[in-house]
């Protein structure tokens, strides 16, 4: 005999735990949805203030991570200026201090050279005894001391050339250039009664010729 018909075989109760509380009831087939509860609508905008925070916090994140590659860009850029600065400012110092290093070293082995030939001429200077000198060789060592004394003021007067240090100089000390105006108006600085004197002592000359020629044609018309 057959099994009795159970209806409930059919009916899928997971489709049913899931259906939509919105959904129209059998006898309301037709009509509209109904509204959402107070619950409901608190639990959506709980919802919406939760997405919200997130998204500003995803913001202030993004802020933060914008700021900090800012940062970084700057950092990069300070790096490579002051890096081309720096390769620029050595690189010319280097060679002026090279440049300056051989000219120094230059003149430091002039300056040796130039001592040793002071001090030889100096030993030489002082090696002439006039007391050693005979009645017979007075002329010859006389000649020779003379030579020695004259190669010794060559070596001096070429030393006093090369370093002016020798001659009560200073490369440091000097006056100071007259500029263009100065040189241009050297009566600038004069006061009236100065610039009368001077005026009357260059023209006096002229007006006592004026005088002479005047006098000397007065007494040739007298003449006559």
């Amino acid at each position: 005999m057959a099994s009795e018909y159970d209806a409930t075989e059919f009916v899928d109760t997971e489709f049913q735990a899931h259906k939509s509380p919105y959904a129209s009831s059998p006898a309301g087939a037709g009509l509209s949805a109904r509204a959402p509860s107070r619950e409901e609508v608190d639990l959506k905008v709980t919802e919406a203030q939760q997405k919200l925070a997130e998204l500003k916090r995803a913001q202030e994140e993004l802020e933060r991570e914008r700021a900090a590659l800012e940062e970084v860009r700057r950092r990069q850029a300070e790096f490579q200026t002051g890096r081309q600065e720096m390769i620029h400012h050595l690189t010319r110092g280097l060679g002026l201090l090279e440049e300056a290093e051989f000219t120094a070293r230059r003149d430091a082995e002039q300056m040796a050279k130039a001592i040793a030939d002071l001090r030889d001429a100096l030993t030489k200077v002082e090696a002439v005894r006039e007391e050693n000198w005979s009645k017979d060789n007075f002329n010859v060592e006389l000649t020779r001391a003379l030579t020695t004394i004259e190669n010794a003021r060559m070596e001096w007067n070429g030393a006093r050339l090369k370093f002016p240090v020798l001659s009560g100089e200073s490369k440091d000390v000097g006056t100071a250039p007259k500029t263009d105006a100065e040189v241009a108006t050297p009566l600038a600085g004069l006061s009236f009664s100065e610039l009368c004197r001077l005026g009357f002592a260059f023209t006096w000359p002229l007006a006592f010729a004026v005088l002479l020629a005047a006098g000397v044609l007065i007494a040739v018309l007298l003449t006559r």
